[in-house]
């Protein structure tokens, strides 16, 4: 039997916006959560970010640029649907037009 939550701890989207507007905005957006909710960032790399909320829970973002869009994974335990909340606030990347 597969445990329900792990299917829900790493999530993807891909978007327009470049990989630097994605990690500055998740910087914004989770420490404005409201009181439990909020983290704030710990470490981060040129392409990724770990944050620490409530509790120690940690959120990891990643954002990588190729082909004409942004690749964002999300990861978090306790915070997943913060997580996917970030994640659909961001604009989804054009669609790909095959001929």
């Amino acid at each position: 039997m597969r445990h329900h939550q792990s299917g829900r701890t790493l999530q993807q989207h891909r978007t327009s916006l470049p990989a630097a507007v994605v990690l500055a905005s998740a910087r914004e957006f989770f420490a404005r959560g409201s009181g439990i909710y909020s983290a704030f960032l710990e470490k981060e790399g040129p392409n990724w970010m770990s944050l620490r909320g409530q509790g120690g829970e940690e959120i990891v973002i990643a954002a990588t640029e190729e082909a004409g869009s942004t690749a964002v994974t999300g990861s978090s335990y306790m915070f997943d649907a913060q997580v996917a909340q970030f994640l659909s606030s961001l604009p989804p990347a054009a669609a790909e037009v095959v001929s």
